[in-house]
């Protein structure tokens, strides 16, 4: 487990649902986290939607004043350099869509490649618009490094239909996040599932999801 967690993907990808869950795991598993939302532009879910649920679990959440706004780059609280310069826990970052959102992680990029103890994960959703097939998703990977600096280190498969998603619908996409690992090099984290069928996943690398309700 790296010190610094990095999760980025297009807009509608889950990161942030799969940001808070494994924030969440982590403090069940007596680690001792802090979570920042670094989403400037997402319209759907913010992490910050999740703060009450962060705060009763003893999770500090650090997120910028501006976030979900129309200001290009919103006021970050002082506080985010001090989660990429304070080694003493571990820190969850949820990183913005596309490349636009992935701007405001150049700011911290020298201090997390100088510390070297990150995983930077995309999140991979074959059912949104743009990242059908392991090719596109390469394209919105290659934005999202060139704006943030910083290159990925796994990806992770959180395809998914919403509430509506089966294990079946999962299935269909392990193909194709296969393909996607084989063309970047990269490593699969872990495959992202519902709680409610989790289940029918048993033995397998997967991270059950609690899914995060917009406020």
């Amino acid at each position: 487990m790296k010190r610094i967690t990095l999760f980025a993907g297009h807009y509608g990808s889950g990161k942030t649902n799969i940001a808070v869950n494994y924030a969440l795991k982590m403090k069940a598993q007596g680690c001792n986290v802090k979570i920042a939302d670094l989403d400037i532009v997402n319209p759907y879910f913010r992490t910050k939607d999740s703060a009450k649920e962060l705060d009763k679990a003893g999770i500090e959440l650090i997120s910028p004043e501006y976030a979900n706004s129309n200001v290009d780059l919103p006021a970050l609280p002082q506080e985010l350099y001090g989660l990429v310069q304070n080694k003493d826990f571990y820190a969850i970052m949820d990183i913005g869509g596309d490349e636009r959102g992935a701007l405001a992680l150049g700011r911290y990029r020298p201090y997390i490649l100088e510390e070297n103890d990150f995983e930077a994960v995309f999140v991979a959703n074959f059912y949104r618009p743009l990242t059908r097939t392991a090719e596109e998703a390469i394209e919105v990977m290659k934005e999202i490094e060139a704006a943030g600096g910083i290159p990925f280190t796994a990806i992770v498969n959180n395809s998914n239909l919403g509430e509506e998603t089966t294990a079946e619908d999962v299935r269909k996409t392990e193909s194709e996040i296969k393909k996607l690992s084989e063309l970047t090099g990269l490593p699969v984290l872990f495959t992202s599932v519902k709680e409610d069928i989790a289940g029918e996943f048993e033995g397998e690398n997967i991270l059950p999801l609690v899914l995060q309700k917009k406020l």
